[in-house]
């Protein structure tokens, strides 16, 4: 296969989810959508549509190729390791009240929404399997280490064992993946009519999910000068999944499970950061930004990226 046909092949996976988010932006300038849209569908994605996507992923998956616990503690070392990097960096780099916002942007990836859009795009029922059971690692790990660095340096708030865990059990997500399991390791067979049902439903999440995202990116947000932006929104998207990805080959990943991988590293800051950054009284502003600009950076780094895994070999 030629690097041309490789080229091509990559953009018919990154295309059109970026399409979509793009396209979002559009719908929401014509003011065909409003924040009242986008709060509601969200909404509907998080605690309904998208947990349906993940169950009827797993249910329905070979969980010997889909459950790897090798990749999922590669994927939380690296995640740790990462996350360790950016408060490296901060404290070096970054003013102090600004620290805990600069972390969770260059570490905390959108996997749920164009994570897995990408994995199902690229790998098809694996991507959504593997990937769904990787999100589950993923949303433990993000939420707590989003918490213990925002609070580091809130002066006012404190990190409660008690709240990470309790957010964590109550997540959408994570019930979704622990109802799953079960039903797919014991071999029970679904009524053909829920499943119809469920992936109708399910069928929702993705076009729905990426038009919120794209609806809720502000140009006006970027244009505002900010280093640490900028600084959070380059590590996110390039230096942490370069090194991340290129430990994972280094420890003999390969293929699916290598491409899954960096499609999970390098998404975009996930929305639900600005959220908890705003909750906590911290710098929303910082936190915008780098969640508009990595969204940006994602269609070039992402498409690269793939692009070179797949011209190589290695996924």
């Amino acid at each position: 296969m030629t690097l041309a046909n490789i080229f091509f092949q990559t953009l018919e996976t990154t295309l059109p989810v970026f399409a979509m988010v793009f396209i979002g932006l559009g719908l929401k300038r014509l003011n065909w959508i409003d924040d009242a849209f986008i709060n509601t569908a969200s909404a509907l994605v998080f605690r309904a549509t998208l947990p349906t996507l993940v169950f009827f992923s797993i249910v329905r998956a070979d969980l010997g190729s889909a459950f790897n616990p090798a990749m999922l503690g590669y994927y939380l070392t690296a995640t740790i390791a990462c996350f360790g990097i950016a408060w490296l960096w901060s404290v070096w780099r970054v003013p102090r009240e600004d620290r805990g916002v600069f972390v969770q942007g260059a570490f905390r990836g959108n996997c749920g929404i164009v994570g897995l859009a990408l994995a199902a795009n690229a790998y098809g029922d694996f991507g959504l399997s593997a990937g769904g059971i990787l999100l589950g690692l993923v949303i433990i790990s993000y939420n707590a280490l989003s918490v213990i660095v925002l609070t580091a340096y809130h002066p006012n708030k404190q990190a409660r064992l008690s709240s990470i865990l309790g957010d964590i059990l109550r997540n959408p997500l994570i019930l979704a993946v622990l109802a799953a399991i079960p039903v797919a390791w014991s071999g029970v067979t679904l009524p053909s009519w829920l499943h119809t049902s469920g992936n109708y439903f399910a069928s929702l999440t993705l076009p729905l999910a990426l038009l919120c995202i794209g609806g809720t990116l502000s140009l006006s947000t970027i244009r505002s000068d900010s280093k640490s932006a900028l600084g959070a929104s380059v590590m996110k998207m390039i230096t942490l999944p370069l090194i991340a990805t290129a430990g994972a080959w280094l420890c003999g990943f390969k293929g699916q499970e290598l491409g899954l991988m960096f499609l999970f590293f390098a998404s975009p800051t996930a929305a639900a950061s600005y959220v908890m950054v705003k909750a906590l009284g911290g710098n929303d502003r910082l936190a915008a930004n780098i969640v508009a600009l990595t969204t940006l950076l994602a269609s070039v780094t992402i498409t690269a990226g793939a692009f070179v895994l797949r011209a190589s070999g290695a996924a």
